[in-house]
């Protein structure tokens, strides 16, 4: 059983490390307000600016109990760089890594096995253009097929491959991804695929015929939801009351 610290980090690294270490925190806690998580096993990384080294969720904490100082900071060989006792989640190593090794435009980094995302994946066809809220994941859509427990170095390569320059993947029989250059973004795109999944299972059970949305309109709202929902627009514009949201839940996580 773990002991939870009770040490802050905030005076013992950098002004750039700490902000991530909040936001990032802050994401962990908002997942498991929107009941995204899944007990003690899925992840979410940010890298720390400026360096190759990044920052995840201590292996056996739920995301309610995340804090800015329990967080662990790893190197893309997966070696513990905090005077911690904390471990993390080799799924979790072997996904995170492969990603940020790749993409450098890519601050953070969510992986969650949610109810919505792994049913859309793991049906042929996979995401369809059905709502609004697809409109901002298709543009940037990718797929990786299951292989077993992310554990072997191996997978990383077909991760990547399989990732490209996407910022949303949908992983059959497993779960979605997104990735951002800031936490915010990274939050952002996957509540827009969470819930583009969670619109085509109710879709899909109503037993209703389905209003295609044309491909002449798709074409055009992919081209404005680039702009409009990214960035400063976007996740960073919503991102300040996503702080002021978790800080409401428990003004811990920035501890």
């Amino acid at each position: 059983m773990f002991s939870l610290p009770t040490l802050s980090l905030k005076d013992k690294v950098s002004e750039q490390e700490w902000q991530t270490r909040v936001d990032l925190a802050a994401c962990y806690r908002l997942v498991a307000d929107m009941r995204w998580g899944d007990l003690i096993y899925t992840h979410i990384s940010a890298k720390v600016p400026g360096t190759d080294h990044y920052l995840v969720n201590a292996f056996g904490l739920a995301f309610d109990e995340v804090t800015a100082s329990n967080l662990v900071k790893v190197d893309l060989e997966g070696n513990i760089l905090d005077d911690t006792p904390y471990g993390i989640n080799p799924a979790g190593f072997t996904i995170h890594s492969a990603i940020h090794e790749v993409r450098h435009d890519a601050q953070c980094v969510i992986h969650l096995h949610t109810l919505a995302t792994i049913s859309v994946a793991s049906v042929k066809g996979g995401l369809k253009p059905w709502s609004q809220y697809s409109m901002f994941s298709l543009p940037s859509l990718s797929y990786h097929s299951y292989e077993g427990l992310a554990v072997d170095d191996s997978e990383k390569k077909r991760l990547q491959d399989d990732l490209g320059d996407t910022n949303h993947m949908l992983l059959p029989n497993h779960g979605g991804l997104t990735l951002g250059p800031t936490v915010g973004d990274a939050f952002m795109r996957f509540y827009d695929l969470q819930r583009a999944c969670e619109i085509q299972l109710a879709l899909m059970q109503s037993n209703e015929e389905v209003i295609e949305i044309p491909q002449s309109i798709i074409d055009g709202i992919y081209a404005q939801a680039s702009v409009v929902h990214s960035g400063e627009t976007g996740g960073q514009k919503a991102w300040p009351a996503m702080l002021r949201k978790a800080y409401k839940l428990d003004p811990g996580f920035c501890e």
